[in-house]
């Protein structure tokens, strides 16, 4: 592994123009979201007549920021649609393999639901699906698709999940707090078959930040008072903290009792919140004898955490140098968010993770590099020829 030295495990697409009125039924391509420009000429996804979000604000990396993104897919880096541009980035960073999560249906797929048609939710779900897995066949070894969920069917969701599992999928994306959007609670036996699904065919359930109601995290009020910046960094440290909230609530839920072999990834959430967070937990389990009343939780909640659940890190310097034996080094993976906003990109990467890990052991930085997503999600590793190919 000389040139290649980093599997990335959370990164987006930026979704094509016509990636849904292109693959649903003649009759519901006036419903679903498609690409339409304003008045000023920008580019914008729509549901209808309504404006859902920015092609451009999902893919900054290299040409803007939160502020001035591209206005148009000609102004953004070719590889945040692009699989053969994606790749060539790749190549030049050193990074082997890239997991893919989405941007319009959001970051657990609930935009769907503003859809308010079972049928029409579940065709574009299968879309979108079907459009990373052609994406992904540029390089399959190494371009890793998520499966996205209709969270809301539980019979349609696990039919996805073993559907796009035999086209190569590499996880199953799911909403951290399906209650947000009246569902039953994480550990609700409702979404047992689901977590079945996931053990029978071996792969990890992501809860990606921002995958449950954020209706208010932009409030007028909030914009209007703090700016609108100030207000979106609030915003963004709100969402790594509900994944927090959200993995408290895993680890007494009882599933990892149940499914002792099930994984779970909190990805971009960070990991310094985590030693505090298991430590919390563990101090409120046994100061309130929980195990009293639930026989079924036999271990602590930070022995389910180590057993079970992956955190993802990125931008952190403290955290890295001080307390990977606190999360575990089993247990932590590395990302970049290429193309979004707060992602890490060009030599960034690599100056992040040297002040990050410099200290490390060798065996340690690969584990967090490179060993742990492999396992994870069954990366193949590259050949001599790509090898050569990198330093030719």
């Amino acid at each position: 592994m000389n040139g290649y030295n980093i599997i990335d495990v959370d990164t987006h697409v930026t979704e094509v123009p016509d990636l849904w009125t292109s693959r649903v039924p003649e009759k519901m391509k006036d419903k679903v979201p498609h690409v339409a420009k304003d008045n000023r000429g920008r580019e914008w996804w729509f549901l209808g007549d309504q404006r859902i979000a920015s092609p451009g604000l999902s893919a900054t990396a290299g040409v803007g920021d939160m502020k001035s993104w591209p206005s148009s897919y000609d102004e953004m880096h070719p590889g945040a649609f692009d699989a053969k541009a994606r790749l060539k980035y790749m190549d030049e960073m050193g990074i082997w393999a890239m997991v893919m999560y989405p941007n319009v249906g959001g970051f657990g797929n609930q935009a769907f639901l503003k859809l308010g048609d079972k049928d029409l939710m579940l065709a574009c779900v299968r879309a979108y699906n079907d459009w990373q897995t052609e994406w992904a066949a540029a390089d399959s070894r190494r371009l890793l698709p998520i499966t996205s969920t209709p969270f809301w069917d539980i019979e349609a969701a696990v039919k996805e999940v073993q559907r796009c599992a035999e086209m190569g999928h590499k996880g199953i994306l799911f909403t951290g707090e399906p209650q947000s959007f009246g569902e039953p609670v994480i550990g609700d036996k409702h979404w047992d078959p689901l977590w079945e699904a996931a053990v029978d065919l071996d792969l990890p359930v992501s809860f990606h930040i921002g995958s449950g109601n954020m209706e208010m995290g932009l409030s007028k009020e909030k914009v209007k008072t703090y700016g609108k910046m100030a207000t979106f960094a609030a915003l963004s440290v709100d969402i790594f903290l509900t994944n927090g909230i959200q993995l408290s609530d895993l680890l007494v839920s009882g599933v990892l009792a149940r499914f002792p072999k099930i994984q779970f990834v909190s990805v971009e959430s960070g990991i310094g919140w985590v030693p505090f967070a298991l430590e919390a937990l563990d101090y409120q389990f046994l100061g309130n004898r929980v195990a009293e009343e639930r026989p079924d939780l036999e271990m602590l909640p930070s022995e389910y955490f180590a057993r079970n659940v992956f955190a993802c890190y990125w931008f952190e310097q403290t955290a890295p140098r001080r307390l990977i034996d606190k999360v575990g080094i089993d247990n932590i993976l590395f990302e970049t968010d290429f193309p979004h906003p707060t992602s890490l990109y060009g030599e960034e990467v690599h100056d992040r993770i040297r002040t990050g890990l410099d200290d490390c052991e060798p065996e340690v930085r690969r584990k967090i590099l490179w060993e742990n997503a492999q396992k994870l999600y069954k990366v193949e590793e590259p050949s001599k020829q790509d090898e050569a190919r990198l330093s030719s």
